[in-house]
């Protein structure tokens, strides 16, 4: 399903290039639950923009159901993420001037689906906000902004599941409507499903562990 060979990712800073990750080679097994964690500047939020695609590696390749997506152009990288890819931003990423609603649908409306409101409702019914549809994102509170924010990630039904710090931003309580939510959803919809985070109580649910530290992999243990 993901298989990650080599990865390196080195910035440049203060005159010479500073490395954030370092050889960084693992596989992920169709429909896992996969947890990164490690310390702050380990590199993990790095390490998954670059399976998103949202950055290119300076050297190293990813792959995902089979396509090298380090090799694609920025069209073609565009629409494998269409099909292929959901993510979940810790910061929520919705976009203001759009309600509930419409941010769901956002990602359906690019492939043209005729039943993008439709089925926009039925993930705002999914994730218990139906009565918030017409809602904007400055009306709803940081937990429900997520809420939004996961269903958007899940309306094309997407084979693999990316979430960055999904409860990052979150109190207890909206932490863990956000972590059931996920889970349930994941169930659902049979993705594989690869997460970072600092929150003991979401790795606690992932089959497999992975530990990163200044870039490079320290531990992969199942659990």
């Amino acid at each position: 399903m993901i298989h990650v060979k080599e990865l390196h990712m080195s910035l440049p800073s203060g005159g010479r290039n500073v490395s954030i990750l370092s050889g960084v080679t693992f596989t992920v097994p169709e429909k896992q639950r996969l947890a990164i964690v490690g310390r702050s500047g380990s590199g993990k939020s790095t390490l998954l923009g670059l399976l998103a695609g949202l950055d290119s590696p300076s050297s190293g390749e990813v792959h995902m159901n089979g396509v090298c997506v380090t090799e694609l152009d920025e069209k073609r990288l565009a629409q494998f993420r269409r099909r292929n890819i959901g993510y979940v931003f810790q910061s929520y990423h919705l976009i203001s001037t759009l309600t509930a609603k419409e941010n769901i649908a956002v990602p359906l409306d690019l492939q043209h689906d005729q039943r993008a409101d439709t089925r926009a409702l039925e993930l705002l019914d999914a994730v218990g906000l139906a009565d918030r549809a017409k809602h904007y994102p400055a009306q709803l509170s940081g937990g429900e902004q997520q809420r939004v924010a996961v269903a958007r990630a899940f309306a094309n039904r997407p084979p693999i599941l990316l979430a960055d710090e999904p409860t990052g931003n979150l109190d207890a309580a909206s932490s863990s409507q956000i972590i059931d939510l996920l889970l349930r959803l994941n169930d659902e919809y049979d993705s594989t499903l690869v997460f970072v985070t600092h929150d003991p109580s979401l790795s606690r649910c992932a089959d497999r562990v992975v530990t990163l530290s200044d870039g490079h992999i320290v531990g992969d243990e199942l659990q």
